[in-house]
């Protein structure tokens, strides 16, 4: 059965503060940005990685992923290695985390399959899945603006197992006009993690982010899709918007728990 987590970073408070809310609304699971700050690798001890992990355990709760986004860019080739090396770092971070995914944004897949810039992504891609495949961690990058079959097939291309999606329903929605249940069997071999995240397209060129089941994202249909291809992972709740963030992530859990009973 497919869990609920939740991105701490959304409460807007410091990591244990966040833990204590995710707890005593019913979530399993955390996904927190460790691109800087007091999750950062550089900043935390092997003494520090445990006393975290253990106090997230402590209190009901797991690592369901992290996020490595910082804007590495992945079409560049030669100056993109400090990024790299750094993003690797947080594949590390993920092991002593517990956890088995990292996630970021590639960037925009370029429609040209044999430009430099794209085959730049691919082997950028390629580096990182082959270090996933030596540690056991999936990279998974983020569902965003380009079409589900666009970006399966820049996956397919990397020489990799590790390389797989954080599909992120209302990027799909929001950004490139994709019906998510669509997306969802055209990428279902790569979903290993998932945003619970609604938004609606307003233009080619902006967008809005609404309360989970306020938005374009079919929920229902969603999830019985997620369903039918075996997924039954994390459902992690981002809120990147919004005034009173916590109703929004406490009324998402409880949305997200009604759909789910239905589906079970």
């Amino acid at each position: 059965m497919m869990k609920i987590g939740v991105i701490p970073n959304s409460f807007q408070l410091p990591f244990k503060e966040a833990v204590i809310l995710a707890r005593d609304m019913g979530v399993k699971g955390l996904q927190p940005y460790v691109t800087g700050g007091e999750l950062s690798p550089e900043t935390l001890s092997k003494e520090d990685r445990i006393d975290i992990l253990k106090f997230v355990k402590s209190n009901g709760l797991e690592f369901s992923a992290l996020c490595a986004d910082f804007g590495l860019h992945f079409n560049e080739k030669g100056t993109n290695e400090d990024g790299i090396k750094r993003t690797m770092a947080m594949m590390d971070l993920a092991l002593d985390f517990d956890t088995r995914v990292i996630t970021t944004h590639i960037g925009k897949v370029p429609d040209d399959e044999n430009s430099e810039e794209y085959q730049n992504i691919v082997n950028t891609i390629e580096r990182l899945g082959k270090y996933g495949d030596s540690i056991g961690v999936s990279f998974a990058t983020e569902t965003g603006p380009e079409m589900a079959i666009k970006l399966r097939g820049i996956l397919e291309k990397a020489d990799t197992k590790s390389a797989k999606v954080n599909l992120d329903p209302a990027n799909f929605v929001m950004c490139a006009g994709q019906d998510p249940v669509e997306a969802v069997h055209i990428l279902k071999d790569y979903i290993v993690h998932t945003h619970a995240k609604d938004g609606v397209k307003l233009s080619d060129t902006d967008y809005k982010e609404y309360p989970l089941g306020q938005g374009g994202v079919p929920f229902p249909e969603y999830l019985a899709a997620l369903k039918e291809i075996g997924y039954d992972g994390f459902l992690t709740i981002e809120r990147e918007a919004g005034e009173n963030r916590f109703n929004d992530i406490k009324d998402a859990v409880d949305f997200l728990e009604s759909n789910l009973k239905k589906l079970y």
